[in-house]
């Protein structure tokens, strides 16, 4: 979206952390889920000194193209850069516990279309 607004949201889903991996780095656990209707799997890295979880708890996932919560386009702005400030308008990421932001590492797709 740019400039514009409308809903930025991709994909917004409910999981249950159903495997945990810290095997390989200090802070960082791997984390496997899979959604209410079983139908989503999730593998996600996630910084467990900023989000501890374990398995079986309740994660609600939403991928969105913007922070603005009227889905305006960020100006190369991050969003530590965002919430700055006293007078600062709020993002999505106030309203989550957790928050990647940045560039996709690695996407994969299946010709099925419905694996990524």
């Amino acid at each position: 979206m740019s400039g514009g607004s409308g809903d930025a949201t991709l994909f917004e889903e409910s999981f249950t952390v159903t495997d945990y991996d810290q095997s390989k780095y200090d802070r960082v656990a791997r984390i496997s889920c899979t959604s209410a209707d079983s139908q989503t799997v999730m593998i996600l890295d996630i910084n467990i000194e900023l989000f501890p979880c374990a398995v079986s708890d309740p994660l609600h996932v939403v991928l969105s193209t913007t922070l603005s919560p009227d889905g305006s386009k960020e100006d190369e702005k991050g969003w530590r850069d965002l919430g700055k400030g006293l007078d600062a308008a709020s993002t999505l990421a106030d309203l989550y516990d957790y928050v990647c932001y940045g560039k996709i590492y690695k996407f994969e797709e299946t010709y099925d279309g419905n694996t990524m």
